[in-house]
């Protein structure tokens, strides 16, 4: 019998199995932990406060700047430490069960947690940029129509450790140590994969910070971007506390579709969604609010839903983009993708009225790592499955 696992936080706890946590290695994994926590850890294991704090800062330092994977890598450190260190700790990495690459460049891991469960990430390089789309949970609590993430149980949370450790992983296979802050291909990151990053608040928070720490991964707020489905409550927190930039899977401007298509809709409407995007600390023409919109076909798509959207951006006089994203079908998926001339009509309609609408250009569909696309390969549902899962969320929403 495993044992029911809320989701941490005051917002929204909905109980999910969890097994029990089993390891073969006892000693404590360092990634994800901050200078303080690793200074406590040491002095823990024996270390006098003045040595801890002296050890903690060049730990630190090799683990997040100069991206060590073991003790012995660790020159600054006398050899005798090192071996005392290697006793009592580890310094992990996401185990990776497969690594796919697009016909596009684009590359998707499928990792597993010491647990044994398995999460998703992705890379997009650009030719100005490179993106790491991270995932914060295993599954997902919500039930967005038209995402195949969507259709899986919530799982757990991952640690801050497994969400940095995925920026980490990243890096070892681009081959980006030691931290600089030009010239490097992984110069993003999205907190788009799989999971609701603000129903895992403090973790995502934790490890981001280590991403943005000057001696740690070097990585600006300023290219760091949080989605969320509209967890109102928690979006203040997450400006405050984290001050990257925001994305809102938005995806309709009507209560009855976006009822229907993001169910969270239910209990945080859509005026109650973009005045909490008003108050976003930080939000300003430099810094705008991202609206994701998935084009649906004959669903969300029609002039008078683009022009329904550029009413509202208006109404609460947000610096804001829409991303205007291509459907990408998977398997058992109830919708279609609009065409593209009903694509760009929309694009035209909102740009016309003074507010960039990109079209997003779908990347890695070969290897299901395009948006709204990943899921853990291992698992298959059938359809009244995934109905039945769909209808426990909802009622989980309450």
């Amino acid at each position: 019998m495993t044992a029911a696992m809320p989701i941490p936080g005051h917002i929204d706890p909905v109980p999910v199995p969890r097994p029990p946590m089993t390891a073969d290695d006892a000693r404590l994994d360092l990634v994800g932990l901050s200078r303080d926590q690793i200074r406590a850890a040491l002095e823990e294991a024996g270390l006098d406060a003045r040595q801890a704090k002296l050890r903690a800062k060049q730990i630190w330092h090799q683990i997040y700047n100069r991206g060590a994977t073991s003790f012995e890598a660790m020159s600054d450190i006398a050899k005798p430490q090192r071996a005392w260190l290697a006793d009592r700790f580890v310094i992990g990495r996401p185990d990776v069960v497969v690594q796919q690459v697009s016909t596009d460049g684009t590359r998707k891991w499928l990792l597993k947690t010491p647990d044994g469960h398995d999460y998703e990430m992705v890379f997009i390089p650009d030719a100005d940029r490179g993106t790491l789309c991270v995932s914060s949970q295993v599954g997902c609590t919500l039930n967005c129509r038209f995402c195949h993430t969507g259709t899986m149980r919530l799982v757990r949370n991952l640690t801050a450790g497994e969400i940095v450790g995925q920026v980490m992983l990243a890096r070892d296979s681009l081959g980006e140590w030691p931290s600089q802050p030009e010239g490097r291909m992984l110069s993003n990151i999205v907190m788009m994969g799989m999971g609701e990053p603000l129903y895992n608040f403090d973790n995502v928070r934790d490890a981001l910070k280590i991403v943005m720490d000057g001696d740690g991964l070097a990585l600006s707020k300023r290219r760091i971007t949080l989605s969320t489905s509209g967890v109102v409550p928690m979006m203040e927190r997450a400006g405050e506390e984290i001050g990257v930039n925001l994305a809102v899977s938005l995806h309709a401007v009507t209560k009855e579709v976006r009822d229907e298509i993001v169910p969270l809709n239910r209990k945080y409407g859509i005026e109650e969604l973009l005045a909490a995007c008003a108050a976003y600390p930080g939000a300003n023409n430099a810094r705008r609010i991202t609206f994701e919109y998935v084009m649906l076909k004959d669903k969300n798509d029609s002039d008078d839903d683009a022009r329904e959207l550029v009413r509202l951006i208006k109404k609460y006089k947000l610096p804001a983009k829409v991303n205007l994203i291509p459907f990408n079908p998977w398997p058992g998926a109830p919708y279609e993708c609009s065409s593209d001339e009903r694509v760009q009509r929309f694009s035209d309609i909102i740009f016309e009225a003074g507010i960039s609408a990109p079209i997003r250009r779908p990347r890695g569909r070969d290897i299901m790592a395009a948006c709204g696309q990943l899921k853990s390969a291992a698992e298959k549902k059938s359809r009244a499955e995934l109905d039945r899962l769909a209808e426990e969320k909802l009622a989980a929403l309450g």
